[in-house]
């Protein structure tokens, strides 16, 4: 039974959502390479004010484009994009060892692949949300 003043799961889940964007943007900063200073060059501006054409950025000399994200993130993000997209793929074709024989382990796969779809899409949402509730009475009980 949750006492008066005690906060809600919901409340304590908002909390860790909270300090866990923060240490992502603060993570996020630390790999971010400072950008160098800019110095002023007075040929710059005359040149810019003699042009009435729009200002490409892009071009500035001296000037490098800083990416937003690390090569390692993109580098991240692109592997588990590429495994997402092997799982969401149908199936492969049992593999035929020889004359017309489909592998065992092709057969065994093929067939338990829907019935552990029935068991996880069953089980699953119980189980972590058990799981999540005894993980915050664990960190909950340590703060008391």
């Amino acid at each position: 039974m949750r006492q008066p003043g005690e906060p809600s799961v919901e409340e304590i889940l908002a909390s860790i959502k909270q300090v866990i964007a923060r240490d992502n943007r603060a993570a996020a900063d630390e790999r971010r390479p400072a950008a160098a200073p800019r110095t002023f060059d007075p040929a710059d501006e005359a040149a810019l004010a003699a042009d009435d054409e729009v200002l490409d950025l892009g071009a500035l000399p001296g000037v490098e484009p800083v990416p937003l994200i690390a090569e390692e993130a993109v580098s991240s993000m692109r592997e588990s994009l590429a495994a997402l997209a092997t799982m969401a793929a149908p199936g492969a074709q049992p593999q035929i060892v020889r004359s017309g024989e489909t592998s065992l382990e092709g057969l065994v796969r093929e067939l338990l692949r829907p019935m552990l779809a029935d068991w996880l899409d069953t089980n699953l949402p119980p189980m972590v949300e058990r799981l999540v509730t005894a993980e915050i009475a664990r960190i909950v009980g340590k703060k008391a």
